[in-house]
């Protein structure tokens, strides 16, 4: 899909009427684009949306790998489940194969994080993983294990990569914006206050046009259609992270922005939407999007998350400053 494409996909689908606030309280087989709360997680892709995802990925890698790597790919939700995380991890999985950057592993179970296991990967990708995502609730000791070895890992020199809903973790509900894990939050980038529901058209601005992490991205920006998460003022800075694409908050509707509540609307402006930081010795990337299938379906969007993958990996070179001094 070329951009003129994708902003006109993105526009289209601007004018659509959302189905997933209709959705039964767990989704169908075949339901898509929704999320929900407690029930049973989806772990395979539809077969259509696969297919559709297969043919945005790009031939080669941005850069050759300068080793065998190995990515290890997390899609526990016990907050949130979106029924996009099978696709994204499929993404991953695909990338991987048919560009030879990597190779991949799937799991649902936290259990994989440790100290041991994680000895043979080079990467950890969180696929909209929501809420407490590595605790087990009736192990506080099993915990605190699984969060030192994450923590552990990147410092040490690794990378994580996290889509969507890897920020919808660790944070209290209700009215009080306030992490629980701030070792995460500050991982991670922040932590999920606010969306704007999904479908709705957000303008997207390329905030370091000449990083190698946006070269699929015109200069001039882009619109993208999906639901689009929003940080806790205080739990994200640009004096952490160096900011790739950010909400052109400028260009959005005014009725847009009145959806949001004055209780989590930022007085800075700054909507960061992608963005990578060094974190100790390791790397992070994150990118906002990827609430609905038909995101996977644009290539700029999958050859983003192949640069971003290959950046937490190690292999692309990129300036990770924060955008801030």
């Amino acid at each position: 899909m070329t951009m003129n494409a994708f902003i006109l996909f993105g526009a289209a689908l601007a004018s659509a009427v959302g189905f997933a606030q209709n959705a039964a309280p767990c989704p169908v087989e075949g339901f898509s684009g929704g999320f929900n709360r407690g029930c049973p997680q989806k772990q395979f892709a539809n077969p259509s949306d696969i297919s559709a995802m297969m043919a945005a990925l790009p031939d080669k890698p941005i850069v050759a790998p300068q080793s065998l790597r190995r990515v290890l790919v997390l899609c526990r939700a016990p907050g949130w489940v979106h029924t996009s995380i099978p696709l994204a991890a499929k993404m991953v999985e695909y990338l991987g194969d048919k560009t030879g950057a990597w190779m991949t592993t799937i799991t649902y179970d936290a259990a994989a994080i440790t100290a041991e296991n994680l000895k043979q990967y080079d990467a950890i990708f969180l696929a909209s993983t929501t809420g407490e995502f590595l605790d087990d609730p009736n192990d506080k000791a099993v915990s605190e294990q699984r969060r030192k070895a994450l923590l552990d890992f990147v410092k040490g020199g690794k990378g994580l990569a996290g889509v969507h809903a890897a920020s919808d973790s660790y944070h209290a509900k209700g009215p009080v914006l306030a992490g629980t894990w701030p070792e995460f939050n500050e991982l991670i980038g922040g932590f999920f206050k606010y969306h704007w529901t999904y479908p709705t058209l957000i303008p997207v601005k390329v905030d370091d046009p000449k990083s190698p992490l946006t070269a699929m991205f015109p200069s001039r920006g882009f619109d993208i259609v999906d639901e689009t998460y929003t940080f806790a003022q205080d739990s994200f800075s640009r004096k952490r992270v160096h900011v790739l694409t950010s909400v052109n908050y400028a260009k959005m509707s005014a009725e847009d922005k009145a959806k949001e509540p004055a209780a989590t609307k930022r007085t800075d402006g700054d909507y960061a939407l992608s963005y990578i930081q060094r974190v100790g010795n390791g790397r992070v990337f994150y990118e906002g999007h990827g609430h609905d299938e038909k995101v996977y379906f644009l290539r700029p969007f999958v050859a983003h998350m192949l640069a971003g993958i290959q950046y937490a990996l190690g292999d692309l070179k990129a300036d990770d400053s924060p955008s801030v001094k």
